[in-house]
């Protein structure tokens, strides 16, 4: 995919067409096919990630039916644990990786759980471990990895100290499976990272009748037995995926709206708002939408935590040369754990184009510069992807995307719709996109 600079266009508001949040999605998905009885999610993501998780859910007893429109998912649930045999693909999607397995340990019988080679580089060890101390007989791959292999008769529960440095998923999957517990679940968490989407997980879990408490700390979680109520929700759009029309709208100067995420977001990458806030965009967080208006310009010369919105990390480091001053983002160590290195990668495709990186464990330091053709080594990373989209219509360099599919795990559409709203960024053919 090549892209290139925008033409020239009214100034206007642009409203922008964000689909479902992927984390509401599939942690919707999880607790109605706990719940006894139907639940209905309207507008929830349909992509690879959200359709994989939909499919394995099938595949454990619960039944998952997509309206005509695919705008309203039907979920029967069993109000129990999954009972095997069952063989799970999660194929590329770490929450099925992540929150599947305590779900099936609910239940009774043997489960295998296997994802793509991209899905087994991804630690696993931390979610295994803490099931073979509540009972569950577990055997992972090296290192803790997928294929993951459980053989279960139901969890009796009990208390439980989890290391969450590596990723908070684990920790929202024991805690979603709790409420099917014997005796309920305590977890004491320890240097969690991402706490924004632990909170996000602890009010579906109460929206689906769950009930728990949480300690003045945060880190000490008692979930009581007892399972789940089915109930409807409105999945809101993705903030993570809305990022990039907000730095779009920030290095073009242009002001673009995403309406159904607003103030009582339970996302806390909206929060990467405020981040376009210290770079000189103009912010509106309503009750029903979001704005962001951008002068064309970017201020930089500070150095920003995003340690609880790591999603949103590499939309900041593309667009920062851009930036009058050095930007330095840091608290994104786990971020090397993800679909890819994240760090590595936007490193290696910045200092590609041109521009002066400097990188460490959990750091990365990007320096002003005019960024120059090149091509971008995607690492069928989506946000590797969507992120370098948004520099090369930034910066009116061509990029070329090794893999603009790749978006498909969260957003199928998004080249188009970044068309849509900056009608000079080219885009692949549609027939290309689905390479």
């Amino acid at each position: 995919m090549k892209t290139g600079g925008p033409q020239a266009v009214a100034d206007a508001e642009l409203v922008a067409r964000i689909p479902g949040s992927k984390s509401l999605t599939n942690r919707a998905l999880l607790l109605a096919a706990a719940a006894p009885g139907t639940s209905r999610l309207r507008a929830p993501l349909v992509s690879d990630d959200t359709v994989a998780f939909r499919t394995a859910l099938n595949g454990l007893g619960a039944r998952v039916e997509a309206d005509d429109a695919d705008q309203c998912w039907t979920v029967t649930g069993t109000g129990r644990g999954p009972v095997g045999p069952a063989q799970v693909w999660c194929a590329d999607a770490g929450t099925a990786a992540r929150f599947l397995p305590p779900f099936a340990a609910t239940g009774r019988g043997t489960f295998v759980f296997d994802g793509s080679e991209q899905l087994r580089a991804r630690p696993q060890k931390a979610l295994a471990d803490a099931l073979t101390r509540l009972g569950t007989h577990v055997r992972a791959h090296e290192g803790g990895r997928l294929p993951l292999h459980l053989e279960t008769s139901g969890l009796d529960g009990g208390e439980i100290t989890l290391d969450a440095s590596m990723s908070s998923q684990y920790v929202s999957g024991l805690l979603m499976a709790a409420p099917l517990t014997r005796r309920g679940l305590t977890l004491d968490v320890r240097s969690l990272v991402s706490r924004p989407y632990l909170d996000m997980t602890l009010r579906l879990m109460r929206h689906f009748g769950a009930r728990f408490e949480v300690d003045e700390t945060g880190g000490r979680i008692e979930v009581r037995p007892g399972g789940y109520r089915a109930a409807d929700v409105v999945v809101e759009p993705d903030a993570s995926t809305a990022s990039y029309v907000f730095a779009a709208a920030a290095v073009t100067g242009r002001t673009v709206t995403v309406p159904g995420l607003g103030a009582d977001s339970s996302q806390g990458d909206l929060g990467f708002v405020r981040v376009l806030e210290r770079c000189g965009a103009r912010v509106t967080v309503g009750a029903q939408s979001t704005t962001v208006t951008g002068d064309g310009r970017l201020r930089g010369g500070f150095d920003v935590d995003m340690g609880d919105v790591s999603d949103t990390f590499m939309t900041l480091a593309a667009i920062a040369p851009l930036a009058d001053a050095p930007v330095t983002i840091h608290g994104i160590g786990h971020a090397r754990l993800k679909e890819s290195d994240r760090i590595a990668a936007v490193a290696a495709n910045l200092r590609a184009c041109g521009i002066r990186v400097e990188d460490g464990n959990d750091w990365i330091t990007v320096r002003p510069g005019t960024p120059g053709p090149a091509r971008i080594a995607c690492h069928r990373d989506h946000r590797i992807a969507m992120s370098f989209a948004v520099l090369a219509l930034g910066s009116g360099v061509r990029l070329e995307l090794d893999d603009p599919a790749c978006v498909s795990k969260t957003f199928p559409g998004f080249h188009a719709e970044l068309n849509r709203l900056f009608p000079g960024h080219s885009i692949p053919a549609s027939s290309e996109e689905r390479r």
